[in-house]
C-alpha cells in the first residue's frame, strides 16, 4: 500500500489538473488576444453548444457551424462537392477578402495560367497565393477538425489589419474534415466514454477504440493513401478541388503517438522522391521556420526532418510536391480522447487543438510573407517540367480487357492528364495495341512529372527505408500491356470526355451463350447470371468457333433446361450486358474446334455465398478492400462475420469464407475446429498474407515457409533499427510466371503477372510443377525497393497455394491482391478462387 499511495496521489493530481483546465476553458486559451473580433460572427460555442475541446465535435455540428459562418460572413463562401459513402456532405469553404470574392473566378483563371505555357508574362506581384488547408483525414486524429472550428472563426471574425492584409493576398481553400465518416465514428466513441471527472489513465476504455476504429472511412480505407489512385468519393472531391485551383500550399493535419510532441515537414531528406525538385524542400524548410517561431512563442515542443518522408505521391503531404505545390504534414501527439498521461505529462485535448490551430495560422503567415517566391516557384516548376519532357509517349491497353485500361484512363483524367486515342493498331516493345482498347499519353505536357511518377519503374534508391510503399507503377497495377517510348505519330485525337469501351450487341440464340472471362467486370456478369438461378458452366480448356478464340475460363450459359425460356433469357442477358458492359456472344452450334459445348470439360458452377471474417485481430484495411471490391465493383453481397460472434455463426449458409490479414490468430480453438468441419463439408476458405502462418500452425495446409536466417554483421546498436527496417518489404512490385490453364489464372492473357507485395512470408514451391500455377521468377523485382537478401529469398517462391480438405478447399494468397482498391490487375485472382475453387 505504501508503494501504491504516491501513485494514487499522482493520479488524483492528474485528474484534478485535467478537470480544472476543462472547467476554465475559453476561447482565450486558443485565440490571439491582442486583436478585436467581430461580434456579429457567431463563436463556435454559439452553434455547437460548447467551447472546442470540451467535447469532440461531431461532423454534423462541424458542418452546421461552417454553414452559419458562410451565411453571416462576407469573407466565406461554402460549397458541397458531393457525399461520402454514408451520405455526409463533402464541404469546402473558400475564405478570402470580400473584394476577392467579387472577382474570384478571374483570380482562379489567372492563377491557373501560372501552370500553362507563356506564363512568364504574368505579374505575380499583385496575385494572391492559394492555400489549401485540410484537417483530420484520419478520423480518430480529431484535433485537426476541432481546430478547424477555431481557425474558421478567427478568419471570419478577426478585425486586425494583419488579418485583412492576409485575406487580401490569400485565397484559402478550407476543408474542415477530410474524412467525415471516420470523424463521426470517433467523436461518438470519445464522447460516449468521457467521464465527468476526466480520467487520463491510458488504460481507460476511452483511449482504446473498438475495431475498426475511427481512422478510416466507411469501407475502412486509409484515405491518406488515395490522393494518387483517387478511388474513393472523398478523394475525388479533394482532387477536383486541387486541380480546379492548383494551390501553392496544401496542409494535412494529423496526429501521432501520445508520447510524441509535434512534427512538421520537411521529413528525412534522403527519403524525398527524386522527381521532387530540391527547391521544394528548401521552401518547405523556410515555411517551417514560421512554425518554429510560433511554437517557440507558445512554449510547445516540436521536431522536424525525422521519421516521416516525402516519397509516395499518394499522400496528402507529398502529392502536392509532384504538382508544383508544397505539401506540409503536421503530426500532433494525440490525446486519443480528452486527456491522457504521457511521457511529457498530461496531454489534454485542448492542448492538441491549440497546437493545430497555431500551425494553421503560421502556415498562412508564411504564405503571405513568401507569396511571390512561392508563386514564382509554381510557375518555374511547370516551365522546367515542359523543358525536361522528352518527345514521344506512353501507351497502355489490353485487347481483351478494355475495361481495365478504361479504369486507368479515368484516373489520368481526374488528374487532368492529356490522353489520346490511337490512330491505328500498332506494335511496340513486343506488344500489340488496338485502337478500341488502348490509350496514349504524350510525355511533353503540363503534367509531365506526374505522368512519369505514375508510370516509372524505379529499383534504385538513395535510402532503404520508406514511410509507405516504394512502388505504385499504375500500368502494372492494372495488369496492362504498356510501352514507355512510342512515337507520337500513332496518337489519334485527344480524348476530352472518356466513354466506356464499346462492345458488340447481343444477338439472340436458342442454343447457348458464351462469355469470355478476360474482362475486369466479367465476375459481376457471372454473379448476376447465377443469382438469377440460371445454369452456367466454366470451360476448363480453350476452344474456337468460326474466327473467334475462346480462352480458358470461358463461361457457357445453355438455353435449354433453364428457369427462363429463350425469349426471357435473351432479355435478361441483355440487362446483364447493359449493367456490366461485358460482351456475351450468341452460339448456335455445339460443334466447336477444341472441346465441344457438350464436353465434360465444362464444369457446372454454383452461386457464391461469401462471408468475410472481420473484427478484433483482423487488419481493417485488408478487410475493407475486400468488402469494397464486392460491394462497389461487383455488386455482390458479402456477409461480415465478427470474430467475437464466430462461435455462434451458422457457417452452412456460405460457400466461401475469406480470412484477411490478421495479427496472430483472430479465432479461438473451438472456432478453428468449427471452420475445419465446414471446409470438410464442402466450403472454401481463402486466406491472405499472415493467414499463411495460421494455416501452417493449425494444420489447414502443409506449407514450407522460409525461415529468416538474416544475420547482422558490422551493425552498431544505433544502426540496428534501420538495418531491420531495410529488410522489410513496405510495398514493391514483383513478377510471377503463371500457368494460364489453372483456374486461379483464368481470364489472364499473358504468361507473366505483376503482383504487389508487402510481406516477407516466402512459401517454397511444391515439387510438382502443376501445383505452382503462380511462381515468382528468378529475378522478380519489377519496381520498388527490396534488400538483396530478401530478393534472394523471394526468387522461385510461390504466392499462391491450394489444398483439399474433405470435400472443401483451403486457398492461400501471401500477397494482397486487392491493395488499396487500385490494384485492379489481381482482383480476378480472388474472384477465380470464389467461383472456381472447386475446380482447382
Amino acid at each position: 500500500m505504501q508503494k501504491f499511495l504516491p501513485f494514487l496521489i499522482f493520479c488524483i493530481c492528474l485528474n484534478s489538473f485535467a478537470q480544472q483546465e476543462n472547467k476554465e476553458l475559453g476561447l482565450d486559451y486558443y485565440l490571439p488576444q491582442d486583436i478585436n473580433y467581430n461580434d456579429d460572427i457567431p463563436k463556435p460555442q454559439d452553434i455547437i453548444g460548447y467551447i472546442p475541446g470540451e467535447w469532440h465535435v461531431t461532423h454534423d455540428l462541424l458542418v452546421n457551424y461552417m454553414r452559419e459562418l458562410a451565411r453571416v460572413s462576407p469573407r466565406i463562401a461554402i460549397e458541397n462537392r458531393g457525399e461520402t459513402y454514408e451520405g455526409r456532405p463533402l464541404i469546402l469553404l473558400t475564405i478570402t477578402s470580400p473584394e476577392n470574392h467579387e472577382n474570384l473566378e478571374e483570380i482562379r483563371k489567372e492563377h491557373l495560367a501560372l501552370t500553362q505555357e507563356n506564363a512568364s508574362s504574368l505579374n505575380v506581384a499583385e496575385m494572391p497565393i492559394v492555400v489549401n488547408q485540410g484537417f483530420s483525414i484520419h478520423g480518430n486524429e480529431a484535433s485537426g477538425s476541432n481546430a478547424a472550428l477555431l481557425a474558421a472563426y478567427y478568419l471570419a471574425a478577426a478585425e486586425s489589419e494583419e488579418v485583412k492584409d492576409l485575406l487580401n493576398n490569400t485565397i484559402i481553400l478550407f476543408d474542415p474534415s477530410f474524412n467525415p465518416d471516420g470523424l463521426q465514428r470517433f467523436a461518438y466513441w470519445a464522447n460516449t466514454n468521457k467521464s465527468e471527472n476526466i480520467n487520463p489513465d491510458p488504460q481507460d476504455r476511452e483511449y482504446s477504440e473498438v475495431w475498426p476504429g475511427g481512422r478510416t472511412n466507411h469501407y475502412w480505407f486509409d484515405m491518406n493513401r488515395d490522393w494518387l489512385p483517387v478511388q474513393l468519393p472523398e478523394s475525388q472531391a479533394r482532387i477536383a478541388t486541387f486541380h480546379k485551383w492548383m494551390p501553392n500550399i496544401l496542409t494535412d493535419h494529423h496526429e501521432m503517438g501520445s508520447n510524441s510532441s509535434f512534427f512538421f515537414q520537411p521529413g528525412i531528406p534522403s527519403r524525398t522522391h527524386p522527381l521532387t525538385p530540391e527547391i521544394n524542400q528548401e521552401l518547405t524548410k523556410e515555411i517551417g521556420n514560421y512554425h518554429a517561431e510560433a511554437f517557440d512563442e507558445l512554449g510547445s515542443f516540436y521536431y522536424t526532418e525525422e521519421n516521416y518522408d516525402d516519397f509516395y505521391y499518394g499522400k496528402g503531404s507529398t502529392f502536392p510536391d509532384i504538382n508544383g505545390s508544397i505539401g506540409i504534414l503536421f503530426e500532433q501527439g494525440s490525446s486519443r480522447g480528452h486527456a491522457q498521461e504521457t511521457d511529457n505529462g498530461i496531454l489534454t485535448f485542448p492542448f492538441t487543438i491549440r497546437n493545430q490551430f497555431t500551425a494553421a495560422l503560421s502556415t498562412l503567415e508564411a504564405a503571405k510573407n513568401m507569396r511571390e517566391k512561392i508563386l514564382n516557384y509554381q510557375r518555374n516548376f511547370y516551365k522546367n517540367a515542359r523543358n525536361s519532357a522528352k518527345d514521344g509517349a506512353y501507351v497502355f491497353g489490353s485487347e481483351k480487357d478494355a475495361a481495365s485500361a478504361y479504369e486507368l484512363a479515368k484516373i489520368l483524367k481526374k488528374h487532368q492528364i492529356e490522353i489520346h486515342s490511337l490512330k491505328e493498331d500498332f506494335e511496340a516493345e513486343g506488344k500489340n495495341f488496338k485502337k478500341h482498347s488502348a490509350y496514349m499519353v504524350p510525355k511533353n505536357q503540363r503534367q509531365h512529372r506526374l505522368v512519369k511518377a505514375m508510370f516509372e519503374r524505379r529499383t534504385e534508391f538513395e535510402d532503404s527505408l520508406f514511410y509507405d510503399v516504394s512502388a505504385w507503377t499504375l500500368p502494372l497495377a492494372f495488369n496492362l500491356d504498356f510501352a514507355e517510348d512510342v512515337k507520337l505519330k500513332h496518337a489519334g485525337e485527344e480524348i476530352k470526355e472518356l466513354s466506356a469501351p464499346k462492345i458488340e450487341t447481343l444477338e439472340k440464340s436458342n442454343y447457348a451463350y458464351v462469355m469470355q472471362w478476360h474482362d475486369y467486370y466479367s465476375p459481376k456478369a457471372l454473379n448476376m447470371i447465377l443469382e438469377e438461378g440460371l445454369r452456367a458452366k466454366v470451360g476448363m480448356q480453350a476452344f474456337s468457333l468460326a474466327d473467334r478464340e475462346y480462352d480458358y475460363g470461358t463461361i457457357l450459359i445453355p438455353v435449354q433446361n433453364q428457369k427462363l425460356d429463350a425469349d426471357r433469357m435473351y432479355q435478361f442477358l441483355q440487362n446483364v450486358v447493359e449493367k456490366s458492359n461485358v460482351q456475351i456472344d450468341a452460339i448456335n452450334t455445339g460443334l466447336t474446334e477444341g472441346i465441344n459445348l457438350g464436353s465434360n470439360q465444362f464444369e457446372a458452377l454454383e452461386p457464391a455465398k461469401v462471408a468475410l471474417i472481420v473484427g478484433d485481430g483482423i487488419t481493417p484495411y485488408d478487410a475493407g478492400e475486400i468488402w469494397h471490391l464486392f460491394d462497389q465493383r461487383y455488386d455482390m453481397k458479402i456477409t461480415k462475420l465478427d470474430t467475437r460472434r464466430f462461435s455462434r455463426t451458422d457457417l452452412s449458409r456460405y460457400t466461401d469464407i475469406i480470412l484477411p490479414n490478421s495479427r496472430g490468430s483472430a479465432l479461438e480453438k473451438r472456432d478453428i475446429e468449427k471452420l475445419k468441419d465446414w471446409i470438410r463439408d464442402g466450403g472454401t476458405l481463402i486466406g491472405y498474407r499472415n493467414a499463411a502462418r495460421f494455416f501452417e500452425k493449425e494444420d489447414f495446409m502443409d506449407l514450407e515457409i522460409k525461415k529468416d536466417s538474416l544475420v547482422a554483421r558490422d551493425i552498431s546498436f544505433e544502426e540496428q533499427r534501420d538495418f531491420r527496417g531495410a529488410q522489410g518489404i513496405g510495398g514493391a512490385i514483383f513478377e510471377a510466371k503463371i500457368d494460364r490453364s489453372h483456374p486461379v489464372n483464368f481470364g489472364y492473357t499473358n504468361d507473366n503477372l505483376a503482383l504487389f507485395r508487402n510481406t516477407t512470408i516466402f512459401v517454397e514451391a511444391d515439387k510438382q510443377s502443376y501445383n505452382n500455377p503462380i511462381r515468382y521468377t528468378e529475378n522478380p523485382l519489377l519496381s520498388g525497393y527490396i534488400s538483396d537478401p530478401r530478393l534472394e529469398d523471394i526468387a522461385g517462391t510461390v504466392p499462391f497455394k491450394h489444398t483439399g480438405m474433405g470435400r472443401g478447399n483451403v486457398i492461400l494468397f501471401t500477397d494482397n491482391t486487392n491493395f488499396r482498391a487500385f490494384w485492379y490487375g489481381t482482383n480476378k485472382l480472388l474472384m477465380n478462387a470464389i467461383f472456381f475453387g472447386d475446380e482447382m
